[in-house]
């Protein structure tokens, strides 16, 4: 169902508010509302009239070149003002208008719905690549209306230097969808936003900016609205924001509390079907998303997994698929975010909550939007938590990793250096490296240009305050989450949720589980249960090898390069299981990342099975470890364990080398690998057992794979024949 923006609006609708007053005390002309009508039933494909709010939001833009912050909830609209008020602005002779959005699942079908109108929109984003050259040159006939383009253009040299400043030059209008990501304290918050805040400060006075979003409070509504006054407004017109309710009448909200991942799987393979049409089932993690999709699928559900690995092409097709009814439901990580849009989405259940009640209200508000009843459950996880505070560190720079990166870049000053290659000069991964540059460039310490990053000089200092405020706000709205889990019978759902979006207006929705009891089924079949324990119970997950030397390496002094030899290679290993599975995963976390002790019982007759299932070419003739610095215990426990069951030598350890390893296990690929090679030895005594034997090789954790790559290199250059890696747990 394509999304018509700017439908007819409910009479019951209460009046959003602008700068405290109603929106009827907002004068509009009578000749401008019917020349805005007219093309607003183009839009719709109807004849219809404005929601309470549109219609003035249009005016304040078109008539009054004034600054807007819409916030209002997810069906609203906001695309009908945008792209009614661009192409009012071009029959008054006005410049484009620049549509900055993150919603590119959604931007085709906008398009379309534009043109139908008559509004001349494109968009150039990372999904049609294909399209630039002819969308750009009819920018630069000026040929559009609307050009739309996601926040990561404005950080392309070509667009940034070649396109941009001309576009500015004649613009008619700029539009920040999905604002909250310019506000440090949005739920959302992406360093690419903040280089809008920029461009808005230098744009003239007299050019309208619309802001909008469906999930800011007041902290970042006030945060926004200071972003979008003008650095020198002459006019004295303040920015006018535009607040609606933001409860949903449509949606029955409740929590089920269960005692453990094999119950709420149990829970959903057993009542899913009888959930109203289709929806989405949100996971925390890729792992989890991918292990519940394979249960409920052999349980006869038609589920399909949507997470950050899915491929851009198979989105397209997964969401389709979900939006034509054509599966139950999509089981998805939050890449099923921002932008998309199934009016008729009858239900969203969260296994493992998100990490605030504003990014929570975000995802359920997919559901409800054309229908009368959409069923929202969550199902919350004895690991939320653990998650949430991964989540909310990640993502925050350090002086040291800010220092590496420009020291790096002014060691060559007149050469852009690739991301590649600056991964190869400092000790950070690939995807920290990036964000990092992100925030760099945003600051203005760094510039990307054709080619890569050099340095501006300026150097860059950790705002400790900034960034401290930041996480107690993260942990704030984690014990919001935690709260809300918890309300008790009487305290409304839907009252509390918009009570987190600082909407005080709302009301007891009298349908949520806390207002009118649980409307969920509680009750499981103990046969389902069991089956979802038998599911989870699955142990052995694949170390694909490792055959490709890290790129970079010459910056570091090493040789090596392109594909391991023949002779250095690992075999396919095991792992008992990832740490983020369903099933094993908390326990095998807690060995790995917890005090150093002998391997536990329970995760002993784990092991067992993995190796009874591990279909191996040949079997192994030793068993040799991995020296450890943080697990020595678990290390030769599990080693010991595994010679004792299959009955082989133990051979014991590796010798470490000048201490050991040198890099971090979270460092990037090159500076892990520098940091191993040469740091193992094969003890003389141990000599005689690998020559010409398949050798287990054993190790706790497999964070990158490089320290059993380096360790079966050692052995294949003493004579093994094979290596075979088994670990107890392992990332991803």
């Amino acid at each position: 169902m394509t999304p018509t923006p700017g439908a007819a609006g409910e009479a019951s609708e209460p009046a959003p508010s602008v700068a405290g007053a109603a929106v009827s005390d907002v004068s509009v002309d009578p000749a401008f509302h019917a020349e805005a009508r007219e093309r607003l039933a183009a839009l719709t494909g109807r004849d219809s009239d404005f929601r309470a709010g549109q219609l003035e939001a249009i005016a304040a833009l078109v008539e009054q070149r004034r600054r807007v912050l819409v916030v209002q909830k997810t069906g609203w609209g906001k695309s009908a003002v945008y792209f009614l008020a661009a192409h009012l602005l071009r029959r008054r002779g006005r410049g484009v208008s620049l549509i900055v959005s993150p919603l590119i699942a959604l931007m085709r079908d906008q398009i379309a719905a534009a043109t139908r109108a008559g509004v001349r929109a494109q968009a150039v984003n990372s999904a049609n690549a294909h399209e630039w050259d002819s969308v750009l040159e009819a920018l630069a006939a000026d040929e559009l209306d609307v050009l739309l383009i996601s926040p990561e253009r404005l950080a392309n040299p070509r667009f940034r230097d070649e396109v941009l400043p001309g576009l500015l030059e004649r613009l008619g209008m700029l539009v920040i969808d999905e604002a909250h990501c310019i506000s440090d304290w949005g739920h959302d918050f992406r360093p690419d936003y903040r280089r809008i805040g920029e461009i808005v400060r230098n744009l003239p006075a007299a050019v309208p900016v619309l802001a909008t979003t469906a999930t800011a409070n007041s902290r970042v509504v006030d945060d926004v609205a200071a972003q979008l006054s003008p650095a020198e407004d002459a006019s004295g017109k303040e920015v006018m924001v535009l607040r609606g309710g933001l409860s949903r009448d449509s949606l029955r909200l409740g929590v089920l509390m269960l005692p453990d991942s094999e119950q709420r799987i149990a829970w959903l393979t057993q009542h899913l079907g009888s959930l109203t049409g289709s929806g989405i089932v949100y996971a925390l993690t890729v792992s989890q998303a991918q292990d519940l999709t394979r249960h409920l699928r052999e349980h006869g559900h038609e589920v399909t997994a949507y997470t950050g690995q899915t491929d851009p092409d198979e989105r397209q097709q997964l969401e389709a698929a979900l939006k034509e009814n054509r599966v139950k439901a999509l089981i998805a990580t939050s890449a099923l975010g921002m932008g998309f849009d199934k009016p008729d989405l009858g239900f969203v259940v969260h296994l493992g909550a998100p990490s605030s009640p504003v990014s929570y209200y975000q995802q359920i508000g997919r559901a409800g939007r054309a229908v009368d009843n959409a069923d929202v459950l969550l199902l919350p996880g004895r690991e939320d938590v653990r998650i949430w505070e991964h989540f909310a560190q990640a993502s925050m720079p350090t002086q040291e990793r800010a220092d590496a990166v420009l020291a790096a870049l002014a060691e060559r000053p007149d050469e852009p250096l690739s991301v590649g290659r600056l991964e190869a000069m400092v000790e950070i991964r690939r995807s920290p490296l990036e964000l990092l540059l992100k925030v760099l460039e945003v600051d203005g310490a760094v510039h990307r240009v054709r080619g890569g990053w050099v340095t501006t000089g300026a150097g860059w200092r950790y705002d400790a305050e900034r960034y401290d405020t930041i996480l107690r706000l993260r942990r704030s709205e984690q014990q919001a989450m935690l709260d809300y889990e918890r309300l008790p019978a009487g305290q409304c759902r839907m009252v509390f949720l918009a009570a987190a979006l600082d909407d005080a207006a709302a009301v007891p929705c009298g349908r949520c589980d806390t207002c009118a009891g649980p409307w969920y089924p509680t009750a499981l079949d103990q046969s389902t249960v069991s089956q979802a324990r038998a599911s989870m119970d699955r142990v052995g997950v694949e170390i694909a090898p490792r055959k490709q030397w890290p790129t970079g390496l010459a910056s570091l002094g090493i040789s090596l390069k392109g594909r391991l030899g023949p002779g250095e290679v690992a075999d396919e290993g095991r792992a008992l299981a990832r740490l983020s599975d369903l099933g094993w995963g908390p326990a095998v976390r807690e060995a790995v990342q917890g005090e150093d002790a002998e391997v536990p019982d329970r995760l002993a007759g784990a092991v067992v099975r993995v190796l009874a299932e591990w279909d191996w070419a040949r079997r192994p003739d030793v068993v040799v470890s991995v020296p450890s610095r943080r697990h020595p215990r678990l290390v030769d426990s599990l080693a010991r364990g595994v010679a004792q069951v299959g009955r082989l030598p133990n051979a014991g350890s590796l010798e470490p080398v000048d201490g050991g390893p040198s890099s971090s296990p979270e460092a990037n690929s090159a500076f892990r690998l520098a940091g191993l090679l040469g740091r193992f030895r094969v003890p003389e005594e141990m000599s005689s057992q690998v020559q010409g034997s398949a050798v287990l090789l054993v190790d706790d954790e497999v964070v990158s794979r490089w320290t059993l790559t380096v360790a079966a290199r050692e052995l294949r250059g003493a004579g093994a024949e094979l290596v075979l890696p088994f670990a107890l747990g392992m990332r991803g």
